[in-house]
């Protein structure tokens, strides 16, 4: 009996590859849940990075801003800069994106929904 796909040879069956893939790759939105709690943790970061930044900067007494020209010293500063950026950045990327939503909903798509 001639056999002209291997996987059948093997005894694996007909399998359509493609409708696989498109299942195991099909986008998923997150819970409205989870962007909020996102969004606050992100804030939370920023905050506290912010606050570690401003209470840092007070407790520096004559002595330890000399010690500043020593890199070594920097690794409090360069840590809070480096999570408060990066939580902020974060936070501008959530806005864009939920405004991109916001818009498609109300754009073509939507005149075309009420169209119908």
């Amino acid at each position: 009996m001639p056999v002209s796909e291997p996987g059948r040879a093997a005894g694996i069956g007909s399998w359509d590859v493609e409708h696989l893939l498109g299942d195991a790759l099909r986008p998923i939105e997150p819970p409205e849940r989870l962007s909020g709690r996102l969004e606050d943790t992100l804030s939370a970061v920023t905050q506290a990075a912010a606050e570690e930044l401003s209470s840092w900067a007070e407790e520096l007494s004559e002595s330890e801003l000399r010690a500043l020209r020593d890199p070594r010293n920097w690794v409090r500063p360069v840590v809070a800069l480096g999570a408060g950026g990066a939580a902020a950045g974060a936070l501008v990327v959530l806005e864009l994106r939920r405004r991109s939503q916001r818009q498609t909903k109300s754009g073509l798509r939507a005149l075309g929904v009420r169209l119908k």
